[in-house]
């Protein structure tokens, strides 16, 4: 039997177990930087429409305006904000409400789950959506790697797949990823390696092409899983053909990059100097987008909210892989300061950076840019998807 390939049905006392230790054990806030993404993401990934803009309304505000409004009783936040969660998780097998709010809080929270081994955290797992290409898997193996706060359901946005869409034009047997998002992207990463390993040598049959399809910070996590692989001579890099990138903040984003001018600017004063801690919880995975962290050497031996410059070395985009970047450009008023889709500005999406040794030299035919796309329209566009089914099939 493929490794990981069969997810067993979460419990809905072990959500209730674990977001009652989240209540207790947690002991710091958030600022509206984390409150703007996590209502961003967790309200547009959708089966039909935006089912969840509401629900992702109402636990972002209470969660973030009631631990900003008592901060001095630490967690009450928190609580009034999982009995809001409580009713959306619901009983039984988990449907794709309680999986997309279990996601947003796992791209919040996820290193703190992680650390405390509460229930809450997603472990990754790697399988096939019901319904899904049928017939058994064939040679041809696409990987989809979701982003920051989303899992792999959400890739059925506005009733479009594009990795049931490539199965059925070119032949894949397209393959869902689901972690936890706010871990380390190299933590991710390695993980990922592996997990890439044993399902590709518990194959049904050889393997003759591996592609990867990742949208914003799933990109990184594929990135870094590359990375891992070749340090470790794992068979599978040697099977990967293909990787798109939609919307993936090569370079970081300006969203986490302003969070960190708040902890610098709330710690120059004794008085303010408490109030940094508001914006500590963000995730590893969340400073990891500062400036688009893949190996662990980017960020270690480092504080991740201590203010500084980029200190990245440069890895390059992996050899003998047909690597494609896709950028989308939102309608003029909607982004606000933000240039690109909303959350990613388009230079990074593309690799592009003031310093040659770190730009990623995508070749000038293997990038499109998307005119009116905000970043989660990358998922269901048509254009999106004809651009990246004739790469990959003129390969």
């Amino acid at each position: 039997m493929l490794a990981n390939m069969t997810k067993k049905p979460r419990s809905h006392l072990d959500d209730l177990r674990g977001a009652s230790k989240l209540a207790v054990e947690a002991t710091k806030g958030v600022t509206a930087l984390v409150q703007e993404m996590h209502r961003t993401i967790a309200s547009g990934p959708a089966l039909v429409g935006k089912p969840l803009e509401g629900p992702a309304k109402l636990v972002t505000d209470v969660v973030y305006g009631s631990i900003r409004g008592v901060t001095h009783h630490v967690g009450v936040g928190i609580d009034g904000a999982l009995e809001q969660l409580a009713p959306m998780l619901g009983d039984g097998t988990p449907g794709p409400e309680r999986a997309a709010v279990l996601a947003a809080v796992n791209g919040v929270l996820g290193d703190y789950l992680d650390d405390t081994n509460n229930p809450l955290a997603i472990e990754m797992r790697l399988g096939r959506l019901p319904p899904t290409h049928e017939g058994a898997p064939g040679p041809k193996l696409l990987v989809m790697v979701h982003g920051l706060c989303m899992n792999d359901l959400q890739w059925r946005r506005s009733g479009h797949d594009h990795g049931e869409a490539l199965a059925k034009d070119l032949g894949y047997t397209p393959m869902y990823l689901h972690y936890n998002s706010g871990r380390h992207i190299s933590t991710n990463g390695a993980e990922l390696a592996e997990t890439l390993e044993e399902v590709v040598s518990n194959w049904p049959c050889d393997v003759d092409e591996l592609v990867i399809v990742a949208h914003s910070m799933g990109g990184l996590v594929s990135r870094s899983a590359c990375f891992a692989a070749e340090q470790a001579q794992l068979a599978w890099r040697k099977r990967l053909s293909a990787m798109v990138f939609l919307g993936t903040p090569h370079h970081g984003s300006p969203l986490e990059r302003g969070g960190n001018w708040i902890d610098m600017l709330l710690g120059v004063s004794a008085y303010s100097a408490p109030l940094s801690r508001l914006s500590k919880i963000r995730s590893a995975g969340v400073t990891d987008l500062r400036f688009g962290n893949v190996v662990e050497e980017h960020w270690g031996g480092r504080d991740r909210f201590e203010f500084g410059d980029d200190r990245r070395s440069p890895l390059p985009l992996p050899e003998e892989v047909d690597c494609y970047a896709v950028a989308g450009v939102a309608a003029p008023g909607t982004v606000g300061d933000v240039a690109g889709d909303g959350l990613v500005p388009v230079e990074s999406a593309l690799g592009i950076h003031e310093d040659p040794a770190l730009t990623l030299r995508f070749p000038e035919s293997h990038v499109w840019t998307g005119e009116g796309l905000m970043h989660l329209d990358l998922l269901d566009s048509s254009a999106v998807y004809d651009t990246v089914r004739d790469w990959l099939s003129k390969r």
